[in-house]
């Protein structure tokens, strides 16, 4: 008869699995609640482990922060690679934007609150999209141009995902799109 020890299965964890549900737990969670509405035991329980696993993967709740922002703000949804198609991807993008449970600018928004998610928040930003913006706007104030070419998909964001503008939720998606692209040419134009 053997050891009790050896005849209980052994459950190796693949790590870049486990890895991977933490962060997709973490950014379901994080979406919805903001860094200060939810726990790393929450997302533990979440990702089926432990908290102590998660702080082994990711340090702190501020690592897997960071990690998370990466992760959501990873795929330029609303930004072009080139200035030709800039405007029409962003204005296209916008109208054609539905809300889904996991987004970049709704784990911003509810997470700004806190001054440190929002430094890498900040952080994040500036290299995914301020940076890249700015290196296809031509011409002087291609820094300031693209931080308002962020506030302005910002802002069309916010009045869609979070306020449910009626007007916007009830425009012609053509109309809409040839509204807004102006908008966009006026801040690509460096005059």
């Amino acid at each position: 008869m053997g050891d009790a020890r050896s005849e209980r299965p052994v459950h190796r964890r693949d790590a870049a699995a486990t890895r991977e549900a933490i962060l997709r737990s973490a950014l379901v969670a994080f979406t919805r609640h903001g860094y200060d509405g939810v726990g790393v035991r929450e997302i533990a329980r979440a990702a089926g482990v432990t908290a102590m696993l998660v702080n082994r993967y990711f340090g702190t709740k501020e690592g897997l922060f960071a990690e998370v922002v990466e992760v959501a703000f990873a795929e330029r949804t609303l930004i072009a690679d080139d200035v030709e198609s800039l405007t029409r991807f962003a204005a296209a993008g916008l109208v054609a934007a539905e809300p889904r449970s996991v987004d970049g600018f709704l784990l911003m928004l509810r997470s700004v609150a806190n001054p440190r998610a929002t430094e890498i928040l900040r952080a994040a930003i500036e290299a995914h999209f301020q940076r890249p913006l700015q290196a296809l706007l031509p011409g002087a104030g291609a820094r300031e141009r693209a931080a308002l070419f962020l506030s302005v998909l910002s802002g069309v964001r916010l009045m869609q995902q979070v306020l449910g503008s009626p007007a916007l939720a009830t425009a012609d998606a053509d109309a809409l799109e040839r509204r807004l692209r102006p908008v966009f040419e006026a801040l690509v134009d460096p005059g």
